[in-house]
């Protein structure tokens, strides 16, 4: 695995002339050697990196981030945060066609600025690459501007001013990155609702085995890796589209198998409990009841 430390290096992995400043640099990515001598690599930063990328491999070239490949044939927005595994694999050697923009960011760039402590509280951060942004030209063309605004303002001579116009370029960047994100959740209908019945049918067939049992509770992290998404990715499209978390619909579906058994069974209160994976009874009617604002024998009480 090959860490690039400083942007310096990547400027020199790339073949690229030295950076006009040691902790930020904005490439042209037509200008990146991509040419790979080996058969497999894989890196990671210690940087920032956002790429506005449309890039064309081969079909003997596949690109993976994390564990998850991805076919950049189209234009996308990506987020790379610092020590994020990336790694390249390929059949034979081959070059690739590619346009459009790299932010590379070393944290120390950020040091004691209002993005320091707020630039990790974008969930796209910790997105896989298949769940990368898909930009409307409309789009494109915003991000494409502020790409070229932060490369003049650093261009230029630096002055006092500088940093903070920097700074302000980029997070106008992420909050457009933000806008653009709960468009997608929203225009991307059919693949999003069909994520939503792929969850359904997860929750229903994990509450209806002996897992329950066995396991507990389904955890956040059971139902992205079997959806094959990122966590934070579900829970930003969960929001938008239902206004609700990963792991209130989790507790949804407890309820509503709770409900079942307080209503069509004589089982105990400790009894369905534990069928319902909790170690606890009391730790089911406190969940029970802050959803429903019945304790379990109360509502049994009133359905019967």
């Amino acid at each position: 695995m090959k860490r690039v430390k400083s942007i310096s290096e990547f400027h020199q992995l790339r073949k690229l002339p030295a950076p006009e400043h040691p902790l930020l640099s904005v490439v042209e990515i037509n200008m990146v050697r991509q040419a790979v001598e080996t058969a497999s690599m894989t890196w990671c930063y210690e940087f920032y990196a956002i790429g506005l990328k449309r890039v064309s491999f081969s079909d003997h070239i596949n690109f993976k981030y994390g564990q998850q490949p991805y076919d950049f044939n189209e234009g996308i927005l990506s987020f790379v945060a610092p020590n994020q595994l990336l790694s390249l694999s390929i059949d034979t050697k081959q070059e690739t066609t590619q346009s459009g923009w790299l932010l590379l960011i070393h944290p120390d760039f950020l040091w004691n600025t209002s993005l320091a402590k707020s630039i990790r509280k974008y969930d796209f951060w910790d997105y896989s690459v298949h769940e990368s942004l898909f930009l409307s030209a409309k789009e494109e063309a915003i991000l494409i501007h502020i790409f070229q605004n932060i490369q003049q303002e650093y261009q230029a001579n630096i002055d006092r001013f500088s940093k903070q116009i920097i700074i302000s370029q980029v997070e106008s960047l992420l909050s457009y990155a933000d806008r653009f994100y709960h468009r997608q959740f929203i225009t991307r209908e059919k693949a999003n609702h069909q994520l939503l019945e792929k969850l359904e049918t997860i929750l229903e067939d994990y509450f209806s085995s002996d897992e329950l049992v066995t396991k507990g509770l389904p955890t956040v992290q059971y139902v992205s890796e079997t959806l094959n998404v990122s966590p934070n990715y579900l829970r930003g499209l969960l929001k938008v589209l239902t206004g609700q978390n990963t792991q209130q619909l989790i507790h949804d579906k407890l309820i509503e198998k709770a409900k079942q058994k307080l209503s069509v069974t004589d089982f105990s209160i400790s009894e369905i409990a534990y069928a319902l994976g909790f170690e606890h009874p009391q730790s089911f009617t406190k969940l029970f009841k802050r959803k429903t604002s019945l304790s379990p024998l109360a509502y049994r009480q009133s359905i019967n």
